[in-house]
């Protein structure tokens, strides 16, 4: 017999609405949207979900709640209301916007402008949010140096101002102010400059440029020309405000800009309000994901929310991939010229406030960092458990001498240099890579296994598929394939090998997991090539001991065993020699090395 679950979700309508989904405690757990309610609903409950959240989603439904609308764009409206309303703990939920500034043109007689963070629905007029309080500040101040606006609280009511209640203050006779309070400026010729500081907000320069160059020659031919040099500053202040707006195309005018780039744990939603050509407002903001959700799922929320958050009313939007938002309004992918541009700048932004999050993190989270890098390795190179142990090898010879090898460990992406080891090749005779690799890694982790050390969790070879099949050898011999993730990475273009594929991977040039394994491969060498230097340098002062005339095997034996090391022997002074091996043989030792010295 089908459970009251199964009832509910056989009986759903295949119309567009709203699902909410609810616990045994009767609260409100997860709010989505849906062209089809049945078949949406129904596919959480027939499906295997990859995502463990999702799964877990599901076991905690006990009951299923739906509302029916009549056009996609009204579940859109609903589903972002109810999650506002019930704070769902399995939806995306985008930040408020309470301590973001608004610029408000007062509903009064003569109108003030100021920057306020409380919007009053008492009829006056807010523009913003602006997400940053320096560019509404200086969009304030331009307005104050084009225009006189009066900046005091009185209620200049036509009865008020009539009767003389108000007396002129200190900023009219700085010229700050034309005196409404007194009657010496009219409603009307105050609205015209409301009227212009309205289109300034909004990115129309264009009327209010003409009116001040109309202006500047009237003043010209009047011969007024201080007047006409006023004029003219106030030109150039608002042609260099427009011009530090990122200017775009004349042509493309009230639009909505979106773009989302993400990573494993977190989205980042770009958005930008473009008027006459120009950019006028940018905001990023960065959302936590709860089920692993698309791109597309991202952006379409974010569109609706941040739509209403600034009271956009922009009947197009322009977007990197297609989006269901509704018929209400229009959506345009560009595919190539100054639209094309405009997202991708969008898309550059939303990349450099992730970057930015991200330089915050190690600060402030370096746990959170170290995770979020370790899982955006896991997916990057296919692996089943984050690496936060890996291990990299790499061969040092030349022309067959001294052959050496090393061993770097990173933990949690960071070098652990007290882990490094050096390796001098004992079972292979001249330049031998391959071999030479397979000797390394069978003596490393045979080590590690009879020690009962922890093993890593990726092992990262410097070399493509040659030395990539000789440390698998080793792996084979100790019965560790399969139980430790090996690649290896190729110098000529930096492709990753995997065993038993053909096909190379290749890694973004500038994903934080490509520059990982190239530190480890570059901190592999550098180690490698000290202690290869170190060795050959040894090695050479040691064989200038057997070229100095007379003196024997046993005498270098018993110089070595005295100071340890053939340079301590080119250092040594005559009487250190003499105390050691007598003065005929310290007499040779000494010359040969000194010979300039008495």
């Amino acid at each position: 017999m089908p459970t009251a679950l199964e009832i509910q979700i056989q009986t759903l309508p295949n119309s567009p609405g709203v699902y909410q989904y609810f616990d045994k405690n009767d609260t409100v757990i997860y709010v989505g949207k849906a062209k089809n309610l049945k078949k949406r609903v129904a596919s959480y409950f027939t499906k295997n979900h990859e995502n463990g959240k999702t799964r877990v989603l599901v076991k905690k439904i006990c009951a299923i709640k739906h509302i029916v609308v009549s056009t996609e764009t009204d579940a859109l409206l609903l589903e972002n209301n109810l999650i506002k309303k019930y704070q769902p703990k399995y939806n995306v939920m985008l930040k408020d916007d309470k301590t973001y500034p608004w610029i408000c043109i007062k509903k009064e007689r003569f109108p003030r402008v100021f920057l306020t963070r409380n919007v009053v629905k008492d009829g006056s007029e807010y523009f913003g949010p602006y997400t940053s309080v320096r560019t509404a500040k200086a969009l304030l101040d331009l307005i104050k140096e084009l225009y006189t606006l009066r900046t005091c609280t009185y209620h200049l009511s036509k009865e008020k101002v009539n009767a003389g209640k108000y007396k002129l203050c200190l900023e009219y006779h700085l010229g700050n102010c034309k005196g409404p309070c007194e009657g010496l400026q009219t409603a009307q010729d105050y609205q015209v400059d409301i009227t212009a500081i309205r289109n300034i907000i909004k990115g129309n320069f264009k009327e209010s440029l003409e009116k001040f160059n109309q202006l500047m020659f009237y003043f010209s031919k009047k011969m007024e020309f201080e007047e006409a040099q006023k004029i003219k500053e106030k030109i150039a202040l608002l042609a260099n405000y427009q011009a530090k707006s990122t200017v775009v195309n004349p042509s493309i005018n009230n639009v909505d800009v979106f773009s989302v780039i993400s990573d494993e744990s977190y989205g980042y939603v770009n958005f930008f309000k473009i008027a006459n050509g120009a950019i006028i407002q940018s905001h990023t903001t960065e959302i936590k994901k709860k089920l692993d959700e698309t791109d597309k799922e991202l952006l379409e929320l974010s569109i609706i929310e941040i739509r209403q958050r600034f009271h956009s009313q922009s009947k197009e939007i322009y977007v990197p991939f297609k989006v269901d938002v509704g018929d209400a309004i229009k959506v345009t992918v560009p595919k190539v010229g100054d639209k094309k541009r405009i997202v991708e700048l969008s898309i550059r932004n939303a990349r450099y406030f992730r970057q930015d999050r991200f330089k915050q993190l190690k600060i402030v989270d370096p746990d959170r960092h170290v995770n979020r890098i370790m899982s955006q390795m896991k997916s990057d190179l296919r692996l089943k458990e984050a690496p936060k142990h890996i291990e990299c090898f790499d061969n040092s010879n030349i022309q067959g001498t001294n052959p050496v090898a090393a061993c770097v460990v990173f933990k949690n992406g960071k070098p652990s240099k007290k882990e490094y080891r050096h390796y001098n090749i004992k079972t292979v005779v001249g330049p031998d890579d391959f071999a030479s690799m397979e000797e390394v890694v069978f003596r490393r982790y045979k080590r590690l296994l009879s020690e009962n050390e922890p093993l890593p969790q990726l092992i990262v070879i410097d070399g493509g598929k040659g030395q990539l099949s000789s440390a698998l050898k080793s792996l084979d011999v100790l019965g560790l394939r399969g139980k430790i993730a090996i690649i290896g990475i190729a110098k000529r273009l930096e492709e990753i090998y995997y065993p038993d594929d053909a096909v190379p991977l290749y890694l973004d040039k500038k994903s934080e997991t490509l520059k990982i394994i190239q530190q480890l491969r570059n901190e592999a060498h550098r180690f490698g090539i000290t202690f290869h230097r170190n060795k050959r340098s040894k090695s050479a002062i040691q064989s200038e001991l057997e070229q100095i005339p007379t003196i024997g095997k046993q005498t270098i034996t018993t110089l070595l065993r005295k100071f340890k090391s053939a340079k301590r022997v080119k250092k040594a002074s005559f009487n250190e020699l003499e105390a050691a091996i007598g003065h005929a043989r310290a007499s040779v030792i000494f010359n040969y090395f000194n010979p300039k010295k008495k």
